[in-house]
């Protein structure tokens, strides 16, 4: 397939942050278009200009974040199968995705997941550290607080986010993706092991950045080597 052939890119941001933060400020689009590649970057419900899911009774109702996926989906429909290239939350979003629609994604870069995917973190640390008095030992939850904070995001959306009915993915879930699978993970992430992941999707490789941490993985520049080699640039 050449430059000219090759399907759009959708890019999904991670917890927190926003199309904006995650793919233009560290060059992500630039890149990408300088490849010859269309891009869609879109927000996750309840980040940056994404709506809010609310009702009368309870404006931030987890309840209304139930479909995330369908949200994304929609984003390429008609287009399938595109590429995609996910950060954290966005990840996760996209592997449930390829999970129950096969055809969506010809191939997938996935940043900064790995065993969490088959077993899933407690969301309340992060809660908290949005909801209660900065606690500097909550180191995670308070790095979520000033992203959110720092680009505007509303902090209830947010909660109601982390806090959506979801179903646990599953190994069976994983061996039905059809789409050929990179997973970048930083050694310094607590995301890691990655192998665990990988070894149960059909077809994946791990790339492990060495001396990265979470956040630091998509403005790595061995990241954006690695995913753009993937996907043919």
């Amino acid at each position: 397939m050449t430059r000219d052939q090759a399907p759009p890119v959708l890019l999904v941001h991670g917890f927190a942050s926003s199309a904006e933060h995650n793919w233009r400020h560290p060059g992500w689009l630039d890149l990408l278009a300088d490849c010859g590649r269309e891009t869609i970057a879109i927000d996750l419900p309840g980040h940056g200009t994404a709506p809010k899911p609310a009702n009368p009774v309870n404006p931030v109702n987890p309840a209304g974040y139930q479909t995330v996926e369908g949200h994304v989906a929609a984003a390429v429909e008609g287009r399938e199968p595109v590429d995609a290239i996910g950060f954290s939350a966005g990840a996760h979003v996209l592997l449930r995705l390829a999970a129950d629609q096969p055809g969506t994604f010809r191939c997938l870069a996935l940043l900064g997941i790995g065993r969490g995917v088959l077993e899933p973190a407690d969301p309340e640390p992060v809660v908290a550290a949005l909801t209660g008095e900065p606690d500097p030992e909550n180191v995670t939850g308070m790095v979520f607080r000033r992203l959110a904070d720092g680009l505007g995001n509303d902090r209830a959306a947010l909660i109601a986010f982390l806090r959506r009915p979801q179903r646990p993915l599953t190994p069976d879930d994983l061996a039905r993706i059809t789409a050929r699978v990179l997973v970048v993970l930083g050694d310094q992430d607590p995301a890691t092991p990655g192998d665990g992941l990988v070894a149960a999707l059909p077809d994946a490789r791990l790339v492990t950045l060495h001396g990265v941490d979470h956040f630091g993985t998509p403005a790595d520049v061995r990241c954006m080597q690695a995913v753009l080699g993937f996907l043919g640039c």
